[in-house]
């Protein structure tokens, strides 16, 4: 950045090094596997387009590091300032369209509104759905103060004219850092869904809405959260998939279900980064040691998950990650060849070494005045890759839980399993589509 002070008070021309978690992205991306994740609010009432104009103008100085461009350079890319307005679009695509990099004048993050739904989508080069959802908390709350709607002052929200801070410019994966650290080891490769693959544009979106209470007691009965009780169930309905393949499917088949689930690790480090500052654990089975009942999953998942999220195993996590980069012989790799390495490594030693990912942005909390005026949210993570096939979304506002099914393939088995687990168990569950 040009500048050394601690703090913004508006936004100068700079260029930014990618995050370490955003050095993977330029490398993969394409127009099916896009990178590009999307949190949506469905109002209450229509869309006044006039106030959404006027919340976008008035938050679009205060987060100058997601008004950029991607640049390459001779060893790594970069961002760059692009100070251009940001715009707001009518939705009529579909969701987590990519952002072509080489549109060297355009944003890599986009607001979209239609009837009583505005979205916001972002490239992961720029951020995660945490750094991502506290600009949209921004943005519907200026929009419902441009409605008339008073905001208490006791709301934790960026205000658009508050100080922009150095921190929230920062690689926190690289404050963090520390030396001497003994890395992850690689894990044996997991199994994936059998499903064939839909003709082009294959993505496709199913939502379910549930209850949160319904599904929070169902959980609190087995001595667990909501996360752990759905990777749970993710892990039973891939197991009930696997064992209902014939003999000769099986025996092909990796024996080891595992689930990717993110982590905001600004819950673990006193990071403010608005950048991308997540990690991945994945909880596992292994059918190998035979058949798991429901119960037994839950108990494996709890304690993977405990385990898994101590500060010092995030640490490994993050050792890994970040050593990689700063071995001098690394650096000096052209980007050409750094890309082709980042890509095998995508698909051999990351893709390959999970079943699924389940993302759980928690539950939205608004002040009453905002809340009254909202329906429920939707976060959907990026286009899964074709190994992986599907992903899940999740997200609570007041008492309803909506979870974005991602699928490339022609198959809705696996969703109708993972529902229909839910009704046995006395969730009512409503499909609705984007």
């Amino acid at each position: 950045m040009n500048s050394t002070s601690n703090s913004y008070q508006k936004a100068e021309d700079f260029w930014l090094p990618l995050d370490n978690a955003a050095k993977i992205y330029p490398a993969i991306q394409s127009k099916e596997l896009t990178s590009v994740f999307r949190i949506s609010a469905v109002l209450k009432e229509r869309i006044k387009i006039g106030n959404l104009l006027k919340a976008i103008h008035s938050i679009e100085e205060r987060f100058p590091y997601y008004k950029v461009r991607l640049r390459k350079g001779f060893f790594w890319y970069y961002l760059e300032y692009l100070n251009i307005p940001i715009s707001l679009e009518v939705e009529n695509q579909r969701p987590c369209r990519e952002f072509n990099k080489r549109d060297k004048n355009k944003l890599m993050f986009r607001i979209l509104a239609i009837e009583t739904r505005i979205s916001i989508e972002f490239s992961h080069i720029l951020t995660d759905g945490s750094g991502g959802f506290e600009f949209f908390k921004s943005l519907l709350t200026m929009y419902f103060k441009q409605r008339g709607t008073a905001i208490p002052e006791d709301f934790d929200y960026i205000r658009p004219d508050t100080i922009i801070s150095k921190e929230e410019f920062e690689d926190s994966h690289n404050k963090y850092f520390k030396e001497n650290i003994p890395p992850e080891l690689k894990q044996p490769k997991a199994f994936h869904l059998p499903f064939s693959l839909n003709p082009l544009p294959r993505f496709d979106v199913l939502l379910a809405i549930l209850s949160v209470n319904e599904i929070k007691n169902r959980a609190e009965k087995k001595g667990v959260n909501m996360t752990v009780y759905l990777i749970a169930l993710y892990l039973f309905v891939l197991q009930d998939i696997y064992e209902n393949l014939n003999a000769f499917s099986r025996h092909k088949k990796n024996k080891r279900l595992r689930i990717q689930v993110p982590v905001n690790l600004r819950n673990i480090y006193p990071s403010k980064s608005m950048r991308n500052f997540s990690l991945f654990v994945m909880p596992e089975i292994d059918l190998r040691l035979g058949h798991y009942t429901f119960e037994e999953i839950i108990k494996t998942v709890y304690h993977r998950m405990q385990l898994e999220t101590d500060e010092k195993l995030i640490n490994k996590i993050i050792a890994r990650n970040v050593g990689s980069e700063k071995k001098l012989f690394v650096r000096g790799i052209p980007l050409f060849i750094k890309s082709m390495i980042l890509y095998f490594k995508y698909y051999s030693l990351g893709a390959s070494q999970y079943s699924g990912v389940l993302t759980n942005m928690g539950k939205v909390k608004f002040p009453p005045e905002v809340s009254k005026s909202i329906e429920y949210f939707v976060v959907t993570p990026p286009p899964p890759n074709k190994i992986l096939k599907i992903n899940c979304g999740v997200i609570g506002f007041n008492d309803k839980l909506v979870l974005s099914f991602g699928n490339i393939t022609k198959s809705k088995e696996f969703e109708k399993k993972f529902l229909k687990f839910l009704v046995q168990q006395g969730i009512k569950v409503k499909l609705t589509k984007y």
